[in-house]
């Protein structure tokens, strides 16, 4: 029998965890040697590679020394806590990869507090030893301290350590004594790493995650808990409200190095397998014996703590840029979505062109409607809620732990900011000639707090955040003071006019870049909206032609990304989102409709 070892891997956005897979599939042999595999490996998903972030878990397994080594990639955002749950499920002990200058982050604590709490045995490994002023010896120090603080057992704090830089491609047990492979690392994987645990019994498998094929349709993927399987099987499957379902399973497939093969072998416990041909499954449900079927406890999943409404483009320009625009389009879209993205819901609103979805937070949401504007659709999406709750009588809202890190100088305004916002400081440890703050404060706060800290400390700012639970609501936090700078008319931007109108504020939108009316094409430096018409160009007269400025200054147009557009938008504005364009609009596209709206809220 197969010797098996699955390890899940637990880093902070940017410490090198899919550098350091790479290296472990080179190690395992998986290219030929005339392959070039490239880099990045993991991070298959266009935006995964450009955010340098994890969203969706995958495996890989190698094979080392007659060893079969499954690795799980596992997200590194809080934002992503539905799938980092069910991804650990997998895994008998966890890779913690940590940076040795920065030390571990608050989304490592999240993903590491889960994997304690399952009892997983953790390696650490301190990458990143050659960069200039790293501390390994302290950084070991603050790992062993976080993991005390998050209640560890003796064995799990007895945990072994590894030095290196995945990088350059080497592993040592001492960060002063650089090897010449990552050897060191696997052999303590299958040192520490104990073997999976076989009970004896009936056939049991959760199904942890999903993976979609044109060909085979829907494929289960977990791990075999008990018992074995084999294509062909008969097996019962049992839903995570407890009805049973008869099945067969048509293929099975294991994992072999980055992709799936087909197999006609028995699986025994503790591997982890793909199915195939299995109907009405979804995650959290258990596949489990035909005759005498015994159901494992559901995976329960972090809830959702923000919404946005998601809607179909009406703007002037709709359907110039995407293929995806109608209201059909957007529903089976967000089903589709639903299938596989468990921390998601989806409700209906009062209009069969409008949708309320809900996820983790900002950066869960706009993950999907990046992807979505690259696939090719076209939507709206309105301002992001955080979701009230009554708990016990008292309105709860959800709050977070916030930390700042940042240049001393800007400490105090950063203070003076966050309290404003209804934050409470929690600890200030000086760090150099930086500062690290560190906050308890509502979701609500958070959003457009990044926008403004990275103006308010010249871009020097670096924040993290992690939802905490919900609390008694914090009162009313102020909101965006200047109004917007609205678009009277549809046409093109003109430089005549918008060099005229600068003092009025800072423009979004380029010379010549085509505009509509109702669009929202600037920040008006005082509060309030305030309509304007830059589509006028310069009337000729008999002393001098139209085209007689040569001096024009502009300054460069403020432009947004995804997560900032929607972190700035106000409750009456939409962001419009196509596959090249990001445009802030009003709701109401005419001013006569926008007072007629605002009246009648007044008098209601």
């Amino acid at each position: 029998m197969q010797k098996i070892r699955n390890i899940a891997i637990i880093a902070h956005v940017d410490h090198g965890k899919t550098t350091l897979v790479d290296k472990m599939i080179h190690m395992g042999k998986l290219f030929s040697d005339h392959e070039n595999a490239g880099e990045l490996i993991m991070d298959s998903n266009d935006l995964e590679r450009e955010r340098g972030i994890t969203i969706t878990s995958k495996n890989v397994s190698i094979t080392y020394k007659d060893y079969k080594i499954n690795i799980i990639d596992t997200p590194g955002h809080s934002d992503f806590g539905g799938e980092v749950e069910r991804v650990l499920n997998m895994a008998d002990g966890v890779l913690l990869l940590v940076d040795a200058f920065e030390g571990p982050m608050p989304q490592t604590r999240f993903v590491l507090e889960k994997a304690i709490e399952l009892g997983l045995k953790p390696i650490v490994v301190i990458n990143k030893v050659d960069k200039e002023n790293c501390t390994p010896e302290e950084v070991h120090e603050m790992v062993f301290d976080l993991m005390f603080n998050l209640g560890a057992t003796e064995d799990q704090l007895d945990f072994p350590e590894v030095y290196g830089s995945a990088k350059q491609g080497w592993m040592s047990d001492d960060w002063r004594k650089p090897t010449e492979d990552i050897s060191s690392l696997m052999d303590e994987i299958i040192k520490h790493i104990p073997e999976p645990k076989v009970e004896e019994g009936n056939l049991q498998m959760l199904i942890t995650s999903l993976d979609y094929s044109s060909f085979i349709g829907r494929i289960a993927i977990g791990r075999v808990k008990r018992g074995s399987l084999e294509a062909g099987q008969k097996v019962s499957l049992i839903k995570r409200d407890g009805t049973i379902i008869k099945n067969k399973i048509k293929e099975l497939y294991v994992f072999e190095g980055l992709a799936k093969k087909k197999t006609d072998q028995r699986i025994q416990a503790g591997d982890i397998c793909a199915i195939a041909g299995l109907d009405g499954f979804e995650i959290g449900d258990t596949i489990a014996d035909f005759e005498n079927p015994e159901g494992l406890p559901p995976i329960s999943i972090d809830e959702p703590t923000m919404s946005m409404v998601f809607t179909i483009n009406d703007s002037p320009f709709f359907g110039q840029e995407g293929k995806f625009v109608t209201s059909r389009h957007l529903k089976e879209r967000l089903e589709k979505e639903l299938e596989k993205n468990l921390a998601l819901r989806v409700e209906k609103t009062g209009t069969s062109d409008a949708f309320t979805v809900f996820g983790r937070g900002v950066l869960h949401l706009s993950v999907l409607i990046e992807t979505m504007r690259r696939e090719g659709y076209e939507l709206q999406i309105g301002q992001p809620q955080v979701i009230i709750k009554e708990i016990d009588g008292v309105k709860c809202e959800p709050v977070e732990e916030l930390r700042i890190d940042l240049p001393e100088e800007f400490s105090g305004k950063a203070i003076e900011t966050v309290n404003v916002r209804k934050g409470e400081m929690v600890s200030m440890n000086p760090k150099g000639d930086r500062m690290l703050l560190e906050f308890k404060m509502p979701s609500r706060g958070i959003i457009g707090l990044r926008n403004y800290m990275l103006t308010a400390t010249a871009g020097e700012a670096i924040m993290s955040h992690r939802f905490l639970g919900f609390e008694p609501y914090k009162g009313a936090i102020p909101s965006r003071q200047n109004g917007s700078m609205i678009s009277m008319e549809q046409g093109k931007a003109i430089p005549y006019s918008l060099s005229n109108l600068q003092d009025r504020g800072k423009f979004f939108v380029d010379p010549n870049e085509d505009i509509y009316e109702g669009q929202v094409i600037g920040e008006n430096t005082r509060q309030g909206d305030l309509v304007i018409n830059v589509t006028k160009t310069k009337k000729m007269s008999n002393m001098r032609s139209s085209g007689a400025d040569d001096k024009i200054k502009i300054a460069p147009a403020i432009k947004f990304s995804l997560e900032e557009a929607l972190e700035y938008i106000q409750g009456d504005e939409y962001v419009e989102v196509t596959p090249k364009s990001l445009r802030v609009r009003k709701m109401h596209l005419k001013e006569a409709d926008r007072k007629r709206s605002k009246n009648s809220v007044t008098s209601i």
